[in-house]
């Protein structure tokens, strides 16, 4: 081989941190049990034989562990995400109740990585959009705007825009016509 082991390892496991499969903090774990197979292959090779490697049984992974700060793990089959899709999901015959209800997941603890999570709440604090809601709009417009608060009541109140009144409605009366004799 002209590359070492070690060398082929580390080139292996660069593509997962590159391709988004893996997170960063899962590397070094990754790095050695890569390593340890490759070794063994080399073991099979120069000896002749082939026999099977056995897997390494991996412990039940915490849900806590599964979401880092830049991926989420799906306890089902082991693959990195930005956010467990439903997608994804559905792949495993899951939706995104029965998944929380399977792990023990809180109702309230978003599918997606502590980054994204962070990116979103960042988004809807500068867009604001319940402000945007219809149900905002007409409570605004029935109370009037909001009166800023640098300013005393009555100067607020008289650079605020006048409503305009309701005229109510007049009845109409029959006129009499004057018939030319």
């Amino acid at each position: 081989m002209t590359q070492s082991l070690l060398e082929l390892a580390k080139e292996l496991t660069l593509a997962f941190v590159e391709s988004g499969r893996l997170s960063s903090e899962d590397m070094r774990d990754t790095l050695r049990k890569t390593h340890a197979t490759l070794v063994a292959l080399q073991a099979q090779e120069a000896s002749g034989t082939a026999t099977d490697i056995p897997e390494a049984e991996t412990a039940p992974v915490s849900w806590r562990k599964s979401i880092t700060k830049h991926a989420v793990t799906c306890l089902e089959c082991g693959a990195s995400f930005k956010q467990l899709s439903v997608r994804h999901l559905r792949l495993h015959d899951l939706d995104g109740w029965s998944y929380r209800a399977k792990y023990g997941i809180p109702r309230s603890q978003p599918l997606a990585s502590r980054d994204t999570t962070a990116r979103r709440r960042e988004v809807v604090q500068q867009t604001r959009p319940w402000e945007k809601a219809p149900t905002f709009q007409g409570t605004k417009a029935h109370n009037g705007p909001a009166a800023p608060d640098t300013q005393e009541p009555a100067a607020a109140a008289s650079t605020a825009p006048k409503q305009p009144r309701k005229k109510t409605p007049q009845k109409k009366t029959a006129r009499k016509k004057t018939v030319p004799a």
